[in-house]
């Protein structure tokens, strides 16, 4: 499907990129921009800008930079038709019906729905087999667990047979070809060609993301084979940093939180017992993406990890997490028994409601974690941990939510407030004496990562100062025209922006990022938006005239060293006359 820049900047200009952005990400108003944590790589100060005025965003951290369609495509790993079907349904805008016609754009689209199919007969075939004969030693596994009839139809558990080759033996009686097989990740392929099922003699989990579509599977190996648990391989409709496991239930925002646990079986267990708002990662670490992609679902989540150490210790790692984009949190304490499931087996549903009434904030859950490495009837590790708990209260910004804080502590640990308190100033002076070395030491590094040449630098600078001051162009161009814009991507933009300034009087920022269709470019034009000029006039005007300068400078060494006739020679001297005399007041 191809639709055309009129429905593309038309779907673009019906969707505000802030309020989008603010549905996967905590934004904050910081002077014409707003800041939060980058979605794309790991932070914990805010270096990720986007401009509503702009309709962009840039990161400072990792480079990464786009427009709306940017963002929700890589965000959400769409393709740029589906991102323009997605945005378009928001805003409420009926786009064209396809007119068949496929495009190189489409055929990652095409692959997709592929896979989708392929996967839901997958799903079916696993089902059909469960409830074979064959299938059961699944069963049996299942029942012993608890499942129920019902969970097992809902959740479309199936079984993969102990023989090798039954899915790809079908799928290929229903005519797929071996490179769409090969793509699903439900298959393998050996060094000669030869395929093989990738999933066999396991109990089969469908892993189904928020639109319905199955994005892959788990299985649990039956008898001692290795792993227990084996998922499928990323793909181009499986990410698992961005998906959850029972994800599918979760409808609109859920104002009592949703239960983050381990494992497959936890969430089936929950759910049997009428806790339908439990999810849990796909058989990997919990990720910024996973803790992004709940915040769009609710405020507060409840931690239901294993109770042994590897539970707590993954806990420990989701909570700074979940603080980084704002959601409230506790833990859940599943001891004496290890999991949610083997809890609610040895108990009952109104116990686990029990239990997540109790459930501890997740700060003091942090403390008590910590205190376990001190010996408590040892004065000088007593103040050790005192002090790392200090140093834990600076982690709350607001002055008000850290005195809460600071005064259940020491209620919790019987000191006085004020003593507590002094302790937590002290850590204070200490952070910022070591904030400032950081910084130093980053500055002298000749490790750090190499700054934007002087002559780059320039010419971003200018063309942002440009978008925002468009009427300054005629100004501008008594001294420098698009030519003398020569490095790319400067030159296209200086070519499209003073094009549109002449046409409009205004800058379509979000337009021109849209210009380029691969992600590496969009991300360098969103970052010249992003340039940054000192709001003092004096220092502006001093900083633009030197901007000036270097750009002539450049073009003016550029054009001398390709001159081929005697009227670029003297256009060149006239020039070099105009540059020493510069008088520009922007």
């Amino acid at each position: 499907m191809y639709y055309g820049d009129e429905i593309v900047d038309e779907v673009r200009s019906r969707n505000d990129i802030v309020d989008l952005i603010g549905s996967y990400v905590t934004l904050k108003k910081s002077g014409s921009n707003y800041m939060g944590l980058c979605p794309f790589h790991n932070e914990k100060t805010p270096s990720f800008s986007v401009s509503r005025s702009k309709q962009i965003f840039y990161c400072f951290g990792c480079g990464k930079g786009g427009d709306i369609y940017t963002f929700l495509r890589d965000y959400e790993n769409l393709t740029f038709v589906e991102a323009v079907q997605q945005l378009a349904e928001r805003a409420g805008i009926d786009l064209p019906e396809d007119d068949g016609h496929s495009s190189d754009g489409s055929k990652r689209r095409e692959l997709r729905e592929s896979i989708f199919e392929i996967n839901s007969k997958a799903a079916k075939f696993y089902h059909a087999y469960l409830k074979d004969a064959r299938g059961k030693i699944g069963i049996d596994y299942l029942k012993g667990r608890g499942v129920s009839d019902d969970m097992i139809r809902n959740f479309g558990l199936g079984f993969a047979g102990p023989g090798n080759g039954n899915l790809y033996r079908y799928m290929k009686s229903l005519g797929y070809v071996d490179e769409l097989l090969k793509a699903s990740g439900l298959f393998t392929y050996d060094d000669k060609g030869r395929p093989y099922d990738k999933f066999w003699n396991r109990v089969m989990f469908p892993i189904v993301d928020k639109r319905n579509h199955i994005i892959g599977f788990g299985g649990r190996v039956m008898g001692d084979g290795k792993p227990k648990y084996l998922n499928s391989p990323e793909t181009v409709v499986f990410d698992k940093s961005r998906n959850l496991y029972g994800i599918n239930y979760v409808h609109g925002k859920l104002p009592d939180g949703l239960i983050l646990c381990e494992g497959y079986m936890d969430v089936i267990a929950l759910h049997q017992a009428g806790f339908t708002n439990a999810v849990a990662a796909l058989g990997t670490s919990f990720t910024d993406g996973h803790a992004n992609l709940i915040k769009r679902m609710t405020d507060r989540v409840y931690i239901c990890f294993d109770s042994d150490d590897a539970g707590k210790r993954a806990a420990m790692r989701a909570i700074p997490m979940f603080k980084a984009v704002g959601i409230q949190t506790k833990v859940i304490d599943m001891s004496p028994n290890k999991d949610p499931d083997e809890f609610i087996k040895a108990n009952s549903a109104e116990s686990f409601q029990e239990r997540i009434d109790k459930a501890k904030i997740s700060f003091f859950f942090e403390i008590s974690y910590i205190e376990q490495g001190y010996d408590m009837d040892d004065p000088e590790q007593k103040t050790k941990f005192m002090n790392e708990s200090a140093a834990r209260i600076l982690e709350f910004e607001d002055e008000i939510e850290r005195n809460n804080y600071i005064e259940a502590f020491a209620r919790e640990y019987k000191i006085r407030t004020e003593d507590f308190r002094s302790l937590v100033a002290k850590q204070s002076a200490k952070r910022v004496g070591i904030d400032y070395e950081k910084r130093r030491q980053a500055r002298a590094s000749t490790d750090s990562p190499p700054r934007e040449d002087a002559i780059s630098g320039s010419q971003g600078i200018l063309l942002t100062y440009l978008s925002e001051n468009p009427d300054r162009l005629a100004d501008v161009k008594t001294y420098i025209d698009v030519a003398d814009f020569v490095d790319e991507p400067y030159h296209s933009v200086a070519e499209k922006m003073f094009e549109q300034i002449e046409t409009s009087g205004t800058v379509d920022a979000a337009g021109i990022v849209g210009m380029y269709s691969e992600s590496t470019d969009q991300a360098k034009v969103a970052g010249i938006f992003h340039k940054e000029v000192s709001d003092e006039d004096e220092a502006k005007t001093l900083a633009l005239k030197e901007v000036v300068k270097n750009i002539m400078q450049h073009s003016l060494d550029y054009r001398s060293a390709n001159a081929t006739d005697m009227n670029e020679l003297k256009k060149i001297v006239e020039d070099k006359k105009k540059l020493e005399h510069i008088n520009i007041d922007l």
